[in-house]
Order: C-alpha cells, then structure tokens, then sequence
C-alpha cells in the first residue's frame, strides 16, 4: 500500500460541506492500493455546530491526527491560520517518520495550500491541491478599495502562486475550479491535473435509516407535494429563482397544493436567522405558503432523512454552465424523482434527460426571460412524469462515474500517475 496524508484542517465531526471530500477519498482510497491518514484540526477548536453523527459514518481502521489551533482574534477566525503553525509542525514529523509518497490538501481554508509548498521544501515530499473552491475570484464587494474583500483578492492573487508552484497535481470537484489556475502559472504547463466532482455514497443513506433519525423541518401534511432543495444558495441561482417566483405568484390555482422547502441556504452555517431566500418569497406573497426556508446547515444525515421524506427533489442551477451531475446524485441515491432548473450547457442537464430520473428545465444562454413560462409547463410535464414514476426505470448506470467509488478511483489513477514520474 502506497501512502497519503490528505491535510484537511476539518474533518467529523466538523458539518461543513467540504469535511465528506477528505472523507469520502480517505474511505475508497484504500480499495485502489493507497492507505490514508488525515491531518485535522481537534474539534475543540470548531466554531461551527458538530454532528458527532458523522463519525459514525468513518472507516474504523482510519487513521486520523488532530493538533491543537489558536483561539479566533480580531479578524483572524480562518482555522487554516489558527492552525498553520501547529499543522505544520504535526505534518513535518509525520513526513520524516514514515514513508508517505503524497500529501494532498484539499481547500478551502485557502491558506493551508501554502503548506504544500513550504512541507515540500522542506522534506522534499511531492504534493497536491484539490479546489473544493476556486481561491482566486472575485469576493463580494472586493472593489471597494481598503475593504476586506478587496484585501482578500488581492491575497489570493499574491499567495496562490507561491502555493502552486511545486505541486505535482492539482485538481478539483470542476475543471472551471482549477484550469485557470494553470493557465496563470508557467509552472504548471506540465502539472498533472483531474475534474472529481462529489461523489455520492449510499451506505449514508443506508446508515440515516438505521439511526433512525425523524424530520424536524417540516412534517407531511395531507393534499400537499413536497419538494426539497437540499444545500447552498448559488450566487447566480437567485435571478432563475425570481422568475420561478413570479411564474408562482402569477398561477396561484396550480401551485396551492405544491411547497419548497430550501434547506441549509442561508447566509452562514449556524445563523438560524440568516434567510437567503425569505425576502424574494415575501415580495411575491409566497413565504411559508409555497415557499419555506430553513437558513441554518443542518446535520448531513439529519438532510439525507429530509430527501428521503419529500415527494421529490429540486435542484435549482444558475445562468452559469458550472453545474455537476453530482449534485443530483443525492437525490438519485434517496429514490426521488427530480425537477431541475438548469443551464442547457450544464453537464448535468444531458445526464438528467438520458437517466430518466426526472424533468428538466432549461436555463438559456441568453438570459433567464423564458423561464417565467417555461416553468409551468415544466411543472407540468413533472406531474405526468411522476403519476408514472418508477424508480425501477431510472438508468444509475450514468450515475456510477459519480459514485464515492468511482470519483476516488479517478483521484488514485492520478496519485499512481504521479509516482510513476
């Protein structure tokens, strides 16, 4: 067995999104002949709400070591610079003590990429990093000179080279993530590289039947179709939203017996308060009438139930192309049809249609002008889709790609590639 420290400064029972990328590789990794350790923060240090939950849902052989990080001060709560010094450290002894043949760094926290770099310096181990998210864009409000999001692009643009440019891979859950990131360092002409979206993982939803959790958010109620959007709120997902608004506001008959419930969309993961969504259902006389919203992350297993118990999902692109199969891929594997409104150049839009696993509407190229209309009568052809759904007919075969398996065995062809050279 080769070996891999993915460093990864949240890991369970953390509830942020991104803990399930470390955790999914770190399950499949040892299937494709690679043992890994993980390299986290001790949760004690967490600011965010834990689902020891999530635990139950690790290997149990898994080899996990935490260190310890400062406590927030000032503007300073990224816990990728609350632990840089302590990770470091940890990580160094580790390297020199046994023989790892790859350090992986998943980010964000952002800064942590730099560790790559200096652990690479100095103990000569080869290293990757994989963009959850991209590091240099353009934050909210960063051309307000002075203000902290201007500060944080210009970081990026200043860090992220000195991070890159030794790394031996570089990937990400999209291609958009990380090709730029190539195209803007010389470095890394010859870099490998790899697109591995989230992969799905069925024995979570299995484990969220067996603990025998219940829904909370909204319960079933008699006459009444459920959908369930399940994650963030996309920043270019809001103008498709408000033309939906509109078509619903406009034919009030179809939609009294239908509601969507978004869950986990708010504008910070513990902020009960922090509606996203609230004020554009208001202004159109839809808020907790056929719209509800529940801001606050919950527990990943907690989502799982909610998916289980709806009529059906909804997954809800933007006006950009930027939109993985894999995102429906949690719906497929919780035996619900799908209504998506999606990019007609979205990867996932073809997979939807080809899988017969629900109905599709289209996001134009031009703008979202059609949507108002196009949304009945996707609605529409949802309802017949349904009275005839079986979920028997819908072809998984397209969805193994996007299995944990499956996108960790991508990831493993490139770790082998990589050693080889």
């Amino acid at each position: 067995m080769k070996k891999i420290l993915i460093l990864y400064p949240h890991f369970p029972p953390s509830n942020l999104v991104g803990v399930h990328r470390a955790r999914l590789f770190a399950q499949h990794l040892p299937s494709y002949g690679w043992e890994p350790t993980i390299l986290t923060v001790h949760e004690n240090y967490y600011e965010e709400k834990l689902d020891y939950n999530l635990e139950k849902l690790l290997p149990k052989n898994l080899q996990i070591v935490k260190v310890s990080a400062i406590k927030r001060f000032g503007p300073i709560g990224d816990i990728g610079l609350r632990a840089f010094r302590s990770l470091y450290k940890k990580a160094k002894e580790l390297l020199l003590s046994k023989e790892y043949d790859f350090l992986y760094i998943p980010i964000p926290s952002f800064y942590t990429a730099l560790l790559g770099r200096l652990l690479h310096n100095s103990t000569g181990i080869k290293y990757g990093i994989d963009y959850i998210d991209p590091w240099v864009h353009e934050f909210p409000g960063s051309k307000v000179k002075w203000s902290r999001a201007w500060w944080a692009t210009k970081l990026a643009n200043f860090l992220e080279p000195i991070a890159v440019q030794k790394a031996s891979l570089i990937t990400g859950v999209a291609e958009n993530y990380y090709l730029p990131v190539i195209d803007r360092n010389k470095a890394l002409e010859n870099v490998l590289h790899g697109a591995m979206p989230y992969g799905g993982e069925i024995n979570d939803h299995h484990s969220a039947n067996e603990l025998g959790i219940e829904p909370y958010l909204f319960v079933e109620k008699d006459r009444k179709f459920q959908f369930v959007y399940a994650g963030a709120m996309l920043p270019k997902a809001y103008e498709p939203l408000e033309k939906i608004c509109r078509s619903i506001a406009a034919n009030p008959v179809i939609f009294e017996d239908i509601e969507f419930h978004f869950i986990g969309t708010g504008k910070s993961p513990n902020d009960a308060l922090g509606f996203n969504i609230k004020q554009l259902a208001e202004q159109y006389g839809l808020w907790n009438k056929t719209i509800f919203e529940y801001p606050a992350r919950i527990p990943y297993l907690d989502v799982l139930v909610h998916l289980n118990n709806a009529d059906a999902v909804f997954v809800l692109g933007s006006t950009e192309p930027h939109y993985t199969p894999s995102k429906m891929y949690q719906g497929i594997l919780s035996c619900k049809p799908i209504l998506a409104v999606l990019h007609e150049e979205s990867t996932a839009a073809g997979v939807l249609v080809e899988s017969n696993a629900g109905v599709l509407i289209k996001i134009g190229n031009e703008n979202t002008a059609l949507l108002e209309n196009s949304f009945i009568n996707g609605l529409n052809a949802f309802q017949l889709f349904y009275s005839t759904f079986n979920f028997s007919q819908v072809n998984q075969a397209i969805f193994e790609k996007y299995s944990a398996a499956a996108v960790t065995k991508e990831l493993a062809t490139l770790l082998d590639k990589v050693i080889e050279q």
